[in-house]
């Protein structure tokens, strides 16, 4: 007979299910898609989201043994993230020095891209005034901004938008947790304006 077809099928009990998520997201470092956990489950990638959700109301509550870590959901997946209030602890077990702060250049390329994407960099040296050519290749290679096709005007500009790192980094499961900001606008009226989620294009390849 087939191995594969004596292989018994095993169905996880609700306690198993959160057992086997928290090893697989201890195990990875990084987040992981309800579509995979799904696979390892055996259960629909929605399936797991609800799963998780149920997790992440016992696993964050703080009720029972305290933990140093959180459980952090995101549109597509989840992550097992230490708390910010141990960085301190953290960074001295681990010999790590004080950095990787955001300059103020950086914080604001990258709060036009969140509230404005997808956005390219011409639109953003727009709104800045300046050239914007540093900060976007610094997002880059931070992972808190990433291409996502190119805008179908002359010239075929890259666009960018944010990443899971960037909700990950600033403590948010989506965009919708962004607050809204006031600014004046050309008429000297405030007005309030919160992330935008314009459509996305087709990809193709990028810059």
């Amino acid at each position: 007979m087939d191995k594969n077809l004596e292989e018994e099928i095993v169905f996880y009990t609700p306690e198993q299910q959160f057992a086997v998520i928290e090893a697989c997201l201890f195990a990875a470092g990084h987040p992981l898609s309800y579509e995979k956990l799904g696979e390892v489950l055996r259960i629909t990638p929605g399936e797991c989201a609800d799963v998780v959700e149920k997790m992440a109301s016992l696993y964050n509550s703080g009720d029972g043994f305290p933990r140093g870590v959180i459980l952090v959901r995101f549109p597509d997946s989840c992550q097992l993230c230490t708390k910010e209030i141990y960085s301190t602890e953290i960074r001295q077990a681990l010999g790590i020095r004080r950095g990787g702060h955001l300059s103020q250049s950086l914080l604001e390329v990258l709060a036009i891209v969140a509230y404005n994407q997808p956005s390219t960099r011409a639109f953003v040296d727009a709104v800045r005034g300046v050239d914007s050519s540093y900060a976007v290749g610094a997002l880059l290679e931070k992972n808190l901004i990433e291409p996502c096709g190119k805008l179908d005007a002359p010239g075929r500009p890259t666009l960018y938008r944010t990443t899971t790192d960037f909700l990950r980094v600033f403590g948010i499961a989506s965009l919708n947790e962004l607050p809204a900001v006031r600014v004046k606008n050309d008429a000297g009226e405030t007005v309030e304006i919160t992330p935008e989620h314009k459509p996305e294009p087709d990809p193709s390849p990028a810059e």
